[in-house]
Protein backbone atom coordinates (compact mmCIF):
# COMPACT_ATOMS: atom_id res chain seq x y z
CA UNK A 1 0.00 0.00 0.00
CA UNK A 2 1.47 3.40 -0.97
CA UNK A 3 2.16 5.97 1.72
CA UNK A 4 0.62 9.42 1.59
CA UNK A 5 3.97 10.81 0.47
CA UNK A 6 4.05 8.20 -2.32
CA UNK A 7 0.58 9.23 -3.49
CA UNK A 8 1.43 12.91 -3.46
CA UNK A 9 4.67 12.36 -5.35
CA UNK A 10 2.89 10.20 -7.94
CA UNK A 11 0.20 12.86 -8.36
CA UNK A 12 2.76 15.58 -9.06
CA UNK A 13 4.51 13.32 -11.55
CA UNK A 14 1.24 12.78 -13.43
CA UNK A 15 1.10 16.52 -14.10
CA UNK A 16 4.53 16.74 -15.72
CA UNK A 17 3.60 15.28 -19.11
CA UNK A 18 0.90 13.47 -21.05
CA UNK A 19 -2.86 13.58 -20.48
CA UNK A 20 -4.95 11.66 -17.95
CA UNK A 21 -8.58 11.34 -16.88
CA UNK A 22 -9.29 12.11 -13.23
CA UNK A 23 -12.93 11.10 -12.59
CA UNK A 24 -14.98 12.39 -9.68
CA UNK A 25 -16.47 9.90 -7.18
CA UNK A 26 -18.91 11.18 -4.59
CA UNK A 27 -18.47 8.57 -1.84
CA UNK A 28 -16.16 5.73 -0.77
CA UNK A 29 -17.98 3.09 -2.81
CA UNK A 30 -17.78 5.05 -6.05
CA UNK A 31 -14.11 5.87 -5.31
CA UNK A 32 -13.27 2.19 -4.87
CA UNK A 33 -15.16 1.32 -8.04
CA UNK A 34 -13.16 3.88 -10.04
CA UNK A 35 -9.86 2.76 -8.53
CA UNK A 36 -10.61 -0.84 -9.48
CA UNK A 37 -11.55 0.33 -12.98
CA UNK A 38 -7.93 1.39 -13.35
CA UNK A 39 -7.95 5.15 -12.83
CA UNK A 40 -4.71 6.34 -11.27
CA UNK A 41 -6.07 9.47 -9.56
CA UNK A 42 -9.49 10.68 -8.42
CA UNK A 43 -11.04 14.02 -7.57
CA UNK A 44 -13.92 14.71 -5.23
CA UNK A 45 -17.00 16.57 -6.41
CA UNK A 46 -18.56 19.13 -4.10
CA UNK A 47 -21.89 18.75 -5.91
CA UNK A 48 -21.93 14.95 -5.86
CA UNK A 49 -21.08 14.80 -2.18
CA UNK A 50 -23.60 17.51 -1.30
CA UNK A 51 -26.42 15.66 -3.09
CA UNK A 52 -25.51 12.45 -1.26
CA UNK A 53 -26.05 14.37 1.98
CA UNK A 54 -29.38 15.85 0.88
CA UNK A 55 -27.90 19.32 0.39
CA UNK A 56 -27.39 21.68 -2.51
CA UNK A 57 -23.90 22.18 -3.92
CA UNK A 58 -21.95 24.65 -1.81
CA UNK A 59 -24.12 24.09 1.28
CA UNK A 60 -22.06 21.44 3.10
CA UNK A 61 -20.21 22.83 6.16
CA UNK A 62 -16.44 22.55 6.39
CA UNK A 63 -16.31 19.92 9.20
CA UNK A 64 -18.39 17.51 7.10
CA UNK A 65 -16.23 18.20 4.03
CA UNK A 66 -13.05 17.47 5.98
CA UNK A 67 -14.45 14.17 7.26
CA UNK A 68 -15.43 13.30 3.69
CA UNK A 69 -11.89 14.05 2.48
CA UNK A 70 -10.42 11.89 5.25
CA UNK A 71 -12.69 8.98 4.34
CA UNK A 72 -12.02 9.26 0.63
CA UNK A 73 -8.25 9.57 1.00
CA UNK A 74 -8.04 6.65 3.41
CA UNK A 75 -10.21 4.35 1.30
CA UNK A 76 -8.13 4.27 -1.89
CA UNK A 77 -4.50 3.75 -2.84
CA UNK A 78 -4.55 6.46 -5.51
CA UNK A 79 -4.19 10.23 -5.04
CA UNK A 80 -7.30 12.27 -4.21
CA UNK A 81 -7.71 15.84 -5.42
CA UNK A 82 -10.17 17.81 -3.28
CA UNK A 83 -12.82 20.01 -4.84
CA UNK A 84 -12.35 22.62 -2.12
CA UNK A 85 -14.86 25.10 -3.52
CA UNK A 86 -13.79 28.70 -2.80
CA UNK A 87 -11.61 27.76 0.15
CA UNK A 88 -14.10 27.78 3.04
CA UNK A 89 -13.04 31.14 4.41
CA UNK A 90 -14.30 34.71 4.43
CA UNK A 91 -10.77 36.04 4.07
CA UNK A 92 -7.29 34.73 3.17
CA UNK A 93 -6.42 33.87 6.77
CA UNK A 94 -9.56 31.75 7.09
CA UNK A 95 -8.81 30.08 3.75
CA UNK A 96 -5.33 29.16 4.99
CA UNK A 97 -6.82 27.65 8.15
CA UNK A 98 -9.27 25.55 6.12
CA UNK A 99 -6.57 24.43 3.68
CA UNK A 100 -4.41 23.22 6.56
CA UNK A 101 -7.29 20.95 7.59
CA UNK A 102 -7.68 19.63 4.04
CA UNK A 103 -3.96 18.88 3.79
CA UNK A 104 -4.08 17.07 7.15
CA UNK A 105 -7.04 15.04 5.85
CA UNK A 106 -4.71 13.32 3.40
CA UNK A 107 -5.47 14.83 0.01
CA UNK A 108 -2.83 14.98 -2.70
CA UNK A 109 -4.25 18.07 -4.39
CA UNK A 110 -6.93 20.68 -3.86
CA UNK A 111 -8.61 23.32 -5.98
CA UNK A 112 -9.66 26.84 -5.06
CA UNK A 113 -12.22 28.62 -7.24
CA UNK A 114 -12.86 32.33 -7.66
CA UNK A 115 -16.67 32.29 -7.68
CA UNK A 116 -18.65 34.10 -4.98
CA UNK A 117 -22.07 32.44 -5.09
CA UNK A 118 -23.61 35.89 -5.62
CA UNK A 119 -25.47 36.05 -8.98
CA UNK A 120 -25.07 39.83 -9.08
CA UNK A 121 -21.28 39.63 -8.74
CA UNK A 122 -20.36 35.98 -9.41
CA UNK A 123 -16.56 36.41 -9.61
CA UNK A 124 -14.14 37.73 -7.01
CA UNK A 125 -11.93 40.54 -8.12
CA UNK A 126 -8.52 39.30 -9.17
CA UNK A 127 -6.66 40.81 -6.21
CA UNK A 128 -8.97 39.08 -3.73
CA UNK A 129 -8.77 35.75 -5.58
CA UNK A 130 -4.98 35.98 -5.75
CA UNK A 131 -4.72 36.72 -2.02
CA UNK A 132 -6.79 33.64 -1.24
CA UNK A 133 -4.64 31.43 -3.47
CA UNK A 134 -1.49 32.84 -1.91
CA UNK A 135 -2.88 31.96 1.51
CA UNK A 136 -3.60 28.42 0.31
CA UNK A 137 -0.11 28.15 -1.15
CA UNK A 138 1.48 29.28 2.11
CA UNK A 139 -0.57 26.77 4.12
CA UNK A 140 0.48 23.96 1.75
CA UNK A 141 4.13 24.99 1.88
CA UNK A 142 4.09 25.12 5.68
CA UNK A 143 2.98 21.46 5.59
CA UNK A 144 5.84 20.43 3.30
CA UNK A 145 4.63 21.62 -0.09
CA UNK A 146 3.68 18.18 -1.38
CA UNK A 147 0.01 18.93 -2.10
CA UNK A 148 -0.80 20.16 -5.60
CA UNK A 149 -2.71 23.47 -5.76
CA UNK A 150 -5.23 24.04 -8.55
CA UNK A 151 -6.43 27.54 -9.40
CA UNK A 152 -9.89 27.79 -10.97
CA UNK A 153 -11.31 30.66 -13.03
CA UNK A 154 -15.09 30.20 -13.07
CA UNK A 155 -15.92 32.69 -15.88
CA UNK A 156 -17.52 30.12 -18.18
CA UNK A 157 -19.58 28.54 -15.40
CA UNK A 158 -21.09 31.76 -14.03
CA UNK A 159 -22.16 33.46 -17.26
CA UNK A 160 -19.00 35.51 -17.84
CA UNK A 161 -17.50 33.67 -20.86
CA UNK A 162 -14.62 36.08 -21.41
CA UNK A 163 -11.55 34.19 -22.62
CA UNK A 164 -9.20 37.14 -22.22
CA UNK A 165 -10.24 37.65 -18.60
CA UNK A 166 -10.02 33.91 -17.97
CA UNK A 167 -6.43 33.84 -19.22
CA UNK A 168 -5.58 36.94 -17.18
CA UNK A 169 -7.00 35.39 -14.05
CA UNK A 170 -5.30 32.03 -14.49
CA UNK A 171 -1.94 33.65 -15.17
CA UNK A 172 -2.34 35.60 -11.94
CA UNK A 173 -3.26 32.40 -10.11
CA UNK A 174 -0.16 30.69 -11.47
CA UNK A 175 1.98 33.56 -10.20
CA UNK A 176 0.22 33.21 -6.82
CA UNK A 177 1.40 29.60 -6.59
CA UNK A 178 -1.14 27.43 -8.41
CA UNK A 179 0.48 24.30 -9.87
CA UNK A 180 -2.41 23.44 -12.23
CA UNK A 181 -4.98 25.71 -13.89
CA UNK A 182 -8.65 25.09 -14.59
CA UNK A 183 -11.39 26.97 -16.47
CA UNK A 184 -14.45 24.74 -16.03
CA UNK A 185 -17.13 25.23 -18.65
CA UNK A 186 -14.73 26.15 -21.44
CA UNK A 187 -15.43 23.70 -24.29
CA UNK A 188 -14.61 25.36 -27.62
CA UNK A 189 -11.50 23.70 -29.11
CA UNK A 190 -10.08 26.93 -30.53
CA UNK A 191 -10.46 28.69 -27.19
CA UNK A 192 -8.97 25.71 -25.38
CA UNK A 193 -5.96 25.81 -27.70
CA UNK A 194 -5.48 29.51 -26.93
CA UNK A 195 -5.80 28.83 -23.19
CA UNK A 196 -3.29 25.98 -23.17
CA UNK A 197 -0.74 28.00 -25.15
CA UNK A 198 -1.23 31.09 -22.99
CA UNK A 199 -0.71 29.17 -19.74
CA UNK A 200 2.17 26.92 -20.81
CA UNK A 201 4.09 25.28 -19.25
CA UNK A 202 1.50 25.02 -16.45
CA UNK A 203 -0.78 21.97 -16.80
CA UNK A 204 -4.41 22.67 -17.70
CA UNK A 205 -7.50 20.76 -16.50
CA UNK A 206 -10.63 20.52 -18.67
CA UNK A 207 -14.13 19.61 -17.46
CA UNK A 208 -16.09 17.30 -19.77
CA UNK A 209 -19.68 16.13 -19.83
CA UNK A 210 -22.36 14.62 -22.03
CA UNK A 211 -22.21 17.51 -24.53
CA UNK A 212 -18.45 17.91 -24.62
CA UNK A 213 -17.41 18.28 -28.29
CA UNK A 214 -13.95 16.73 -28.02
CA UNK A 215 -12.59 13.23 -27.48
CA UNK A 216 -9.76 12.26 -25.16
CA UNK A 217 -7.38 12.07 -28.12
CA UNK A 218 -8.39 15.52 -29.34
CA UNK A 219 -7.92 17.02 -25.88
CA UNK A 220 -4.52 15.34 -25.63
CA UNK A 221 -3.56 16.82 -29.01
CA UNK A 222 -4.52 20.28 -27.75
CA UNK A 223 -2.06 19.88 -24.87
CA UNK A 224 -4.63 19.40 -22.10
CA UNK A 225 -2.99 17.65 -19.16
CA UNK A 226 -5.93 16.33 -17.18
CA UNK A 227 -9.66 15.77 -17.73
CA UNK A 228 -12.32 15.68 -15.00
CA UNK A 229 -16.07 15.11 -15.04
CA UNK A 230 -17.27 17.12 -12.03
CA UNK A 231 -20.66 15.94 -10.81
CA UNK A 232 -21.30 14.02 -14.05
CA UNK A 233 -20.98 10.51 -12.63
CA UNK A 234 -23.10 11.42 -9.61
CA UNK A 235 -25.76 12.83 -11.94
CA UNK A 236 -25.68 9.58 -13.92
CA UNK A 237 -26.32 7.65 -10.71
CA UNK A 238 -29.15 9.99 -9.71
CA UNK A 239 -30.57 9.74 -13.24
CA UNK A 240 -30.76 5.95 -13.03
CA UNK A 241 -32.29 6.15 -9.56
CA UNK A 242 -34.85 8.75 -10.66
CA UNK A 243 -35.86 6.65 -13.66
CA UNK A 244 -36.42 3.59 -11.48
CA UNK A 245 -38.44 5.67 -9.00
CA UNK A 246 -40.64 7.12 -11.74
CA UNK A 247 -41.33 3.61 -13.03
CA UNK A 248 -42.24 2.38 -9.52
CA UNK A 249 -44.53 5.37 -8.99
CA UNK A 250 -46.26 4.46 -12.25
CA UNK A 251 -46.70 0.86 -11.12
CA UNK A 252 -43.96 -0.58 -13.32
CA UNK A 253 -40.83 -2.56 -12.44
CA UNK A 254 -38.83 -2.11 -15.63
CA UNK A 255 -36.82 0.72 -14.08
CA UNK A 256 -34.39 -1.82 -12.65
CA UNK A 257 -33.14 -2.78 -16.12
CA UNK A 258 -29.40 -2.26 -16.27
CA UNK A 259 -28.89 -2.43 -12.50
CA UNK A 260 -25.73 -4.16 -11.29
CA UNK A 261 -26.20 -7.59 -9.77
CA UNK A 262 -26.15 -7.90 -5.98
CA UNK A 263 -23.41 -10.51 -6.18
CA UNK A 264 -21.23 -8.38 -8.44
CA UNK A 265 -21.38 -5.47 -6.02
CA UNK A 266 -20.69 -7.72 -3.06
CA UNK A 267 -17.68 -9.18 -4.87
CA UNK A 268 -16.41 -5.70 -5.67
CA UNK A 269 -16.27 -4.77 -1.98
CA UNK A 270 -15.64 -8.21 -0.46
CA UNK A 271 -12.13 -7.39 0.76
CA UNK A 272 -13.26 -4.33 2.75
CA UNK A 273 -13.15 -5.17 6.45
CA UNK A 274 -12.78 -1.77 8.11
Amino acid sequence: MPTLRDKRAAFREMHRSGCFVIPNPWDVGSALFLQRAGFEALATTSAGYAWSQGRADGRVPLPAVIEHLKAMSAAVDVPINADFESGFGADPAAVAKSVRQAVAAGVSGLSIEDSTGDPAAPLRNVADAVARLQAARSAIDEAGGEVLLVGRAENFLVGRPDLEDTVRRLRAYAEAGADCLFAPGLQDPQQLAVLVRALAPKPVNVLVGANSPLTLEQLRALGVRRISVGGGLARCAWGGFAGAVRALAAGRFDGFTGAMAHGDLNALFADRED
